[in-house]
């Protein structure tokens, strides 16, 4: 099952990579033979698409792995911190288009003339929407049907490339169609699609640097925690409960509290009957630890 799940990942990642070397080598054919320099922008975009291509497939295979001696809680955060790495690439580039769009647009105020861009520039700005919203579709149905961050994350690069180029056409299309005073639409167009890469970008990191930092788990996800610690009548309380995740695991500590006439075999018992629970829940590969100390009345 998880060989299965690892294979999936990295065959639609391998898709999303071969998808891209064409579309980057289309477009900046299309960009220099256009005369434009929002196709050639668009582009270089593009290429950030084979980095994060590279980093799903690597960290992937490394998370799949099986626990060792040296990984004892399994590798899983090494697929968080190729999510995390995706996000800064996608941080990176809507920086890198918010300056280039922002030169623009000032350039241009000065009165410095943007060059007309020709019709190839724009077919393939409208190439590229279809084929990358396409990809983005297909990684991330694949990616929430294998529950894997990194393959989602992945998806929403692809995202990011359909949103610039709608940018680069809409750019492109003003400066071919309605003359030389709305040129300026391109580099804004690009601004404003700059800042909705900045929002995925952070969307997906802040998750990564949480599990990363070991934020607890959610106030959702702790409440039916203590609801199935709660549900064995044996147990007279609990506490020290601490939650993280690992990958797309979650690691689950506390201590129980039972009576003190109970046997050291039922003690195991009712220990046994939540980890069962636990991992029924959130599934077999939850990582429990489940403390048993006597209940002392005050």
């Amino acid at each position: 099952m998880k060989n299965n799940r690892i294979k999936t990942a990295q065959n639609v990642t391998w898709v999303g990579f071969f998808i891209n070397l064409l579309l980057t080598i289309f477009k900046l054919f299309a960009g220099i033979l256009g005369k434009s320099t929002a196709m050639i922008a668009d582009g270089i975009h593009s290429l950030s698409d084979f980095v994060t291509d590279v980093i799903v497939i690597v960290f992937i295979g490394v998370s799949g792995k099986e626990r060792d001696e040296d990984h004892q809680y399994g590798h899983g955060k090494y697929e968080t911190f190729a999510t995390l790495l995706i996000s800064l690439a996608l941080l990176i580039v809507g920086v890198g288009i918010f300056w280039s769009g922002l030169s623009k647009v000032i350039s241009t105020l000065n009165g410095q003339l943007i060059e007309q861009p020709s019709l190839i520039a724009l077919y393939a700005a409208l190439i590229s929407i279809i084929v990358k919203e396409g990809l983005y579709w297909y990684t991330k149905i694949a990616g929430e049907k294998i529950n894997s961050q990194a393959v989602i994350a992945n998806a929403w690069h692809h995202r990011s490339d359909a949103f610039s180029s709608i940018g680069t056409a809409l750019g492109i299309s003003g400066a071919i169609f309605l003359g030389e005073q709305w040129r300026i639409l391109d580099p804004i167009a690009g601004i404003i699609v700059s800042v909705f890469i900045l929002k995925v970008a952070v969307d997906l990191g802040l998750p990564s640097i949480h599990e990363l930092t070991e934020k607890s788990l959610s106030k959702e996800i702790l409440y039916e925690i203590d609801e199935i610690i709660n549900s064995n009548k044996e147990i007279r309380a609990f506490h020290n409960l601490k939650t993280r995740k690992v990958g797309n695991n979650y690691a689950i500590d506390v201590h129980i509290k039972l009576d003190n006439n109970i046997s050291f075999v039922q003690s195991h018992e009712v220990a046994t009957d939540i980890e069962c629970k636990l991992r029924s829940r959130f599934g077999e590969q939850t990582i429990t630890n489940i403390h048993t100390e006597p209940f002392i009345k005050r």
